[in-house]
């Protein structure tokens, strides 16, 4: 159950980083999944690092945290899909 709601937490979070992000992404979903999912591992670390990651009620910081390394994830992930797919880009 743990790894579906990894994969479920990493979509929300993925499509989120590419709302904010402006532009069109050309990363495909299964790669903002992952990203997605590695952001909200890297969100939980930086809170825990922070003391934030246990409040009592919803962990808002918790939340921002894999937010943030989710957009920026993506926004590197999109980056490096660009440049290795060369210069044929999609419209």
């Amino acid at each position: 159950m743990g790894w579906l709601w990894a994969i479920i937490v990493g979509l929300v979070l993925g499509l989120l980083a590419k709302a904010i992000i402006p532009g069109k992404q050309h990363v495909p979903l299964w790669l903002t999944v992952i990203l997605g999912m590695i952001g909200a591992v890297a969100g939980n670390a930086i809170a825990r690092a922070a003391g934030v990651d246990a409040t009592a009620g919803i962990d808002w910081w918790r939340h921002v945290f894999q937010l943030v390394m989710a957009v920026i994830l993506v926004g590197l992930g999109d980056r490096a899909w660009t440049a290795a797919r060369g210069s044929r880009r999609r419209a």
